[in-house]
C-alpha cells in the first residue's frame, strides 16, 4: 500500500498509523469526511482507515445507519479504494454492518500493530487473488471490451462467465432480460470474441420489420416475386454469411417467418422468397427477447419446436434495479465518453444523485441510465452532475421506510440530541445543494444569518466548496 488515507479526529490515532506504515507508504489525514472527499478528489489512494463515527455522520437514516450508502459516495469518487473502518470496542457490531455494506475489513481501537498489519495483508492477499483471475479472465477480453465487463454484481460475473465459455463455440445464443438491459451490446461482445469475429455482424430488429416485408428483409427475394420486386434483394441471412446474425425482439416472429427460421436451424438451407435456389446458411444466430418465450408457447404464440431450437444456450440478463451495485461505474464510463467528445469537464455526480440513482426502480434500464446523463450533461454547468439537471421525478421515489431503531443505551436527552444534529446536518446539506453552495442565499432561506451558517458548516464538518 503506497498512498494510505486515514480520517479520524483524534491526532493520536493519525500518529499511531504513520507509525504503523512508516516504511510502507505515505499517509495524509482528514479530520473529517468533508476533507475526507476533498483529499480523495485530488489525489489516488488504495487504502483509507476511517473512524466508525464519521462514516456514521456520513449518511444515517431513521436512527439506523445506512452504511452502503456511506461508502458508496466515497467509491463514487474512487471506485477501487479499499476502506478499513476503525471501531471502539462497544461499536464492533456496527463495525461488522459497516464490513457487510462493503468495506473490507475492520480494526478495534486502541489500534494494535499487528492488528492494522493483518487487516491489510488480508486484503492485499485477496486484491492478489482476484488479480490473478481477472488477468486469467483478461486475457480472453479484448482490450475494447474491458470497459463493458467491469461488474461488482454476482449474477453479472455469471452472464460474462457464461459469454466466455460460449463465444468461442457456434452454439446458438438465447440472451433474454428486459428491454434496456445490453441485449445488443452482449451479442456484439459474444461476436467479436468467436471466430467469425473477422466476419460481419448483422443486427435485426424483428419487431420493427412489417410483417409482409420480414421475410424478404431476412430471407432475401427474387425479382417478380411479389408486386414491386422489380430487383433480387440479398436478405439478412445471405449477407450475414460465414458471420453471426442477431435477431432482437424474436417474440415478435410471424408464424410463416417461424417455420423459415426453424429450416435455417435444422437444416442450415434456405431459399429466397420466390426463388427456388437452395442457399446455405453459414451463420451463427444470437437471438434477444424481452418477453418470456415459454410463456408465447404456452400460449401458442410461439413455436415449441422453435423454442428449443434457440434456447441451445440461454443467458438471462439481470434488470438495472438488481446491480445497483454497478451504476458508479457505468455512470463514470458514460461521462468518460462524453468528456471524450465535448469540452465539459465532468467526472462524476453529487452524492444526491447517487443516492436517487440507487433508488430509483429504472425501468429503462441501463439505457435510461445513459439518456439520463447524458441529459443532465448538457445541462449542467458546474463541475459535477448536480440535481438541478435531472428531472425532479427522479427524486420523489420513497426511500423503503425502516424502523427507527435509537440506541436505548443512551439517555433520552442524548438521543434526542443526536436525532436534531442528524436532521440539522441533512438540512443544511439540502439547502447547500439547492444553492450551489451561497452562503447568503442558505442563510436567507433557512432564516439565520450567514454568520450562523458558518458555525454550523464548522460544527458538522461541511465544506460549501462540495456544493457548488
Amino acid at each position: 500500500m503506497k498512498d494510505i488515507l486515514v480520517v479520524v479526529p483524534d491526532r493520536n490515532v493519525v500518529h499511531a498509523v504513520r507509525g504503523i506504515f512508516r516504511s510502507r507508504g505515505t499517509v495524509d489525514a482528514a479530520d473529517g469526511m468533508d476533507a475526507c472527499l476533498g483529499l480523495c478528489r485530488k489525489k489516488r489512494y488504495e487504502l483509507a482507515l476511517i473512524d466508525l463515527a464519521l462514516l456514521q455522520a456520513l449518511s444515517p437514516r431513521h436512527g439506523q445507519y445506512d452504511y452502503k450508502s456511506s461508502l458508496q459516495q466515497l467509491w463514487q469518487i474512487q471506485p477501487a479504494l479499499e476502506i478499513i473502518v476503525m471501531a471502539g470496542q462497544d461499536t464492533v457490531r456496527e463495525a461488522v454492518m459497516a464490513v457487510k455494506a462493503g468495506a473490507s475489513n475492520y480494526v478495534t481501537y486502541p489500534l494494535n500493530r499487528d492488528e492494522v498489519r493483518y487487516a491489510v495483508e488480508f486484503i492485499a492477499e485477496e486484491n492478489r487473488t482476484r488479480s490473478e483471475l481477472d488477468y486469467l479472465r483478461s486475457r480472453f477480453w479484448q482490450a475494447d471490451a474491458l470497459e463493458v465487463v467491469q461488474t461488482k454484481n454476482t449474477a453479472m460475473r455469471s452472464v460474462f462467465d457464461a459469454i466466455r465459455l460460449v463465444a468461442p463455440t457456434k452454439s446458438t445464443v438465447l440472451l433474454t432480460g428486459e428491454t434496456g438491459t445490453g441485449k445488443g451490446i452482449l451479442a456484439k461482445l459474444i461476436h467479436c470474441h468467436s471466430n467469425r469475429k473477422d466476419v460481419q455482424f448483422i443486427g435485426v430488429h424483428c419487431g420493427a420489420i412489417p410483417d409482409t416485408l420480414l421475410e424478404s428483409e431476412l430471407f432475401g427475394h427474387e425479382k417478380g416475386a411479389f408486386t414491386g420486386a422489380v430487383r433480387r434483394k440479398l436478405g439478412k441471412f445471405e449477407l450475414a454469411h460465414g458471420g453471426t446474425i442477431f435477431l432482437d425482439e424474436i417474440g415478435t416472429l410471424s408464424p410463416a417467418a417461424q417455420i423459415r427460421l426453424l429450416q435455417i436451424l435444422q437444416d442450415r438451407t434456405y431459399e429466397r422468397v420466390g426463388g427456388e435456389e437452395t442457399l446455405e446458411a453459414d451463420v451463427r444466430i444470437i437471438a434477444a427477447s424481452n418477453v418470456d418465450l415459454k410463456k408465447l408457447v404456452e400460449e401458442g404464440l410461439f413455436r415449441h419446436d422453435l423454442y428449443y431450437r434457440l434456447n441451445v444456450f440461454p443467458i438471462e440478463l439481470p434488470p438495472l434495479r438488481e446491480r445497483t451495485e454497478d451504476i458508479p461505474q457505468l455512470v463514470e464510463v458514460f461521462l468518460r465518453n462524453l468528456t471524450r467528445f465535448n469540452q465539459k469537464d465532468i467526472h462524476y455526480a453529487h452524492p444526491q444523485v447517487m443516492d436517487a440513482f440507487r433508488r430509483y426502480p429504472w425501468p429503462g434500464n441501463i439505457r435510461e441510465l445513459e439518456n439520463l446523463v447524458e441529459r443532465a450533461y448538457i445541462l449542467e454547468a458546474s463541475s459535477m452532475l448536480t440535481p438541478e439537471s435531472f428531472p425532479a421525478e427522479l427524486f420523489t421515489v420513497a426511500p423503503t421506510p425502516s424502523r427507527l431503531s435509537p440506541n436505548t443505551a443512551l439517555t433520552l436527552g442524548e438521543v434526542r440530541r443526536q436525532a436534531v444534529e442528524a436532521v440539522e446536518r441533512q438540512y443544511l446539506k439540502e439547502l447547500l445543494s439547492v444553492n450551489r453552495g451561497r452562503i447568503d442565499r442558505t442563510a436567507a432561506a433557512a432564516g439565520v444569518t450567514g454568520r450562523q451558517i458558518h458555525k454550523l458548516l464548522q460544527r458538522h464538518e461541511i465544506r460549501k466548496e462540495d456544493f457548488k
